[in-house]
């Protein structure tokens, strides 16, 4: 089951199949109870559903600022081999917005290093997400 979470002009938080949260507070609580689950959950991450770390990705949060963005890229490609992807005429660079291209390289960084969840934390603005694969088009994420 995927968590879908919409917040409503009433200021309601529909999660999911029909539940209703009556104050956002709560959604904020439960994301972050969730974030701190899978941080200490000893490092690799696992899921109440049985999903498996391979079944996760390491993106950049939405709130994440142009700066902290700019730095991820540049730390990831630092430590990676190459970040051919996210150049121009590579199976990544489309959309050229920085948000896909730390995406991309971050998520790279946190599947070479082994899906730890301190491999996808860039100064707390990475997220892991799951089931939902983020590929798009040619762009493959690992």
């Amino acid at each position: 089951m995927n968590l879908v979470a919409t917040l409503s002009s009433s200021n309601k938080v529909s999660v999911g199949e029909g539940i209703m949260m009556q104050n956002k507070v709560i959604f904020v609580m439960c994301y972050y109870l969730i974030y701190f689950v899978l941080t200490c959950a000893g490092g690799h991450v696992k899921f109440a559903n049985g999903l498996e770390a391979q079944k996760s990705w390491c993106v950049a949060k939405p709130a994440a600022s142009d700066i902290e963005l700019k730095n991820n890229i540049e730390y990831a490609c630092n430590n990676l081999d190459d970040c051919k992807m996210i150049q121009p005429g590579g199976s990544c660079y489309e959309p050229n917005t920085l948000i896909n291209h730390a995406s991309v390289v971050m998520n790279r960084y946190y599947a070479l290093k082994g899906r730890n969840t301190w491999n996808c934390h860039f100064s707390d603005s990475a997220l892991i997400v799951a089931p939902i694969d983020p590929s798009y088009g040619s762009c493959k994420y690992a």
